[in-house]
């Protein structure tokens, strides 16, 4: 079955042999190449649909059904938003259009993203009779979320409307933050007009702190909202029902022996969601850098890692029949080596390049022979922990703390692509001895095969 999107359309159901509706004349094969399968939600602006096109991914159509000025600036900013990024974690967008029914001069505005199988939290939590999340779980899911919103920062955005409703969970246990309808972002103009208090005022209540209340968000404002979320999902108690509206005020009173109700978590994660939700502004975490490595730290201490007795073995003194100089190594590249710890090393096929990896945040490529520095790469990320060198000599890739595995030309020091995946950091990475797959384990427990291309 092949539907119209025609909003007057009287019978949209139409064969999928047909190019226009039989029964408006409206086009069906939307754009040249999606055509829309079936109905998959209505909410209060826009409609869900599934489309198909050439290729075989799931895909979804958002259509806007107001066609007033506000809705629309929030669908295009939402597109915008969608396209841009580029993140596990978040709807990968693909298409905005507009389109014309048949003997109309009123767009329909569309989005083309990728389809989401699961259900959002706020379901998933009523589903199984609000019964409170593990701690465990809790901190797994706080990592997901917090390496999301460090893209979402990292592109200069605010969120402005983490709740559970907001967030999927897919079937393959990711998390996925969606509605980005109210996102902003963080622009001069947008400064200017929160000193002015000309700020746009948009409230989840329970979720919202009481600086967007007044129309002043800023990136910790979305740290305030998970907090809460979080609080939701430890007590399955909605927040709002944790706060007396007699007694107190939602949005400038802490809410109410909410940690009496979450029992199941140790006072380390509950000291850790009371600083996301921390009054004033400063009293909560600066940035996702931070919240991630607080919750590295956390769970090394829930979870402490069992560690093997190493066997004694002698100490390598040979490579390829030439003795190892540790002594010219110290002492010629101490000066000029890293800042901060040196936690990976890599050395190309020729024997001629050593790359190495640090805590500096930076990544340097050695000329082995004459034990000069070649160049220098600066990181975005809190520590670069895993380095290798692909078998014929001509890239390299580097994990990092946010998760992320950048691939470069070894020979330029030029970014590749990056590959996103992990939610924490990327402690080991491998070739296969043709080049063409990359292994990587991470802190989050997973290890990860890649096609290289």
């Amino acid at each position: 079955m092949s539907l119209c999107i025609n909003p007057h359309c009287q019978n949209p159901e139409n064969s999928d042999s047909l190019l226009r509706c039989q029964s408006c004349g409206s086009e069906l094969l939307l754009e040249g190449r999606y055509r829309v399968m079936c109905l998959l939600g209505e909410g209060g602006f826009a409609k869900t649909y599934e489309v198909s096109d050439r290729t075989s991914i799931p895909k979804v159509l958002k259509v806007l059904g107001k066609n007033q000025p506000k809705p629309v600036e929030q669908f295009q900013r939402e597109a915008q938003v969608l396209i841009r990024l580029n993140h596990p974690g978040i709807p990968q967008g693909e298409e905005y259009f507009t389109f014309f029914p048949q003997n109309s001069q009123e767009a329909v505005h569309c989005l083309v993203m990728e389809k989401i199988e699961g259900e959002n939290l706020q379901e998933w939590l009523k589903n199984r009779n609000n019964r409170p999340i593990s701690e465990k779980l809790a901190v797994d899911w706080l990592t997901q979320l917090a390496n999301t919103l460090h893209e979402v920062h990292q592109q200069q955005l605010i969120h402005r409307d983490i709740k559970p409703s907001n967030i999927m969970l897919n079937l393959d246990g990711q998390l996925v933050l969606i509605d980005f309808g109210i996102a902003r972002e963080i622009t001069e103009t947008y400064e200017q007009k929160q000193a002015a208090g000309q700020g746009t005022r948009v409230v989840s209540d329970g979720y919202s702190p009481l600086e967007q209340v007044n129309g002043r968000a800023v990136p910790q404002s979305d740290f305030f909202a998970l907090g809460r979320t979080f609080v939701h999902l430890l007590t399955g108690i909605h927040p709002l029902d944790l706060c007396d509206p007699y007694r107190h005020d939602i949005y400038t009173d802490e809410l109410e022996n909410w940690r009496d109700k979450a029992s199941q978590i140790s006072s380390l994660l509950a000291d850790f969601i009371d600083q996301l939700m921390g009054r004033p502004i400063n009293k909560r975490p600066p940035d996702t850098q931070t919240i991630l490595q607080q919750l590295i730290e956390i769970d090394q201490t829930l979870h402490p890692r069992r560690l093997s007795r190493p066997k004694p073995s002698n100490p390598l003194t040979t490579l390829s029949g030439q003795n190892i100089s540790l002594e010219r190594t110290l002492s010629n590249w101490y000066s000029s080596g890293h800042s901060g710890t040196v936690w990976s090393v890599a050395i190309s096929p020729d024997g001629q390049t050593l790359v190495s990896s640090s805590l500096d945040n930076t990544i340097k490529v050695w000329n082995l022979n004459t034990d000069e520095e070649i160049y220098t790469l600066s990181e975005d990320s809190d520590g670069v922990y895993a380095v290798a060198i692909s078998p014929n000599g001509q890239t390299f890739v580097s994990g990092s703390n946010n998760g992320k595995i950048k691939v470069w030309d070894l020979t330029t020091g030029e970014e590749i692509y990056t590959l996103n995946g992990h939610f924490s950091q990327v402690n080991a990475l491998t070739f296969s001895t043709d080049g063409e797959i990359l292994v990587s384990a991470s802190e989050d427990s997973t290890i990860k095969v890649w096609k290289i291309q």
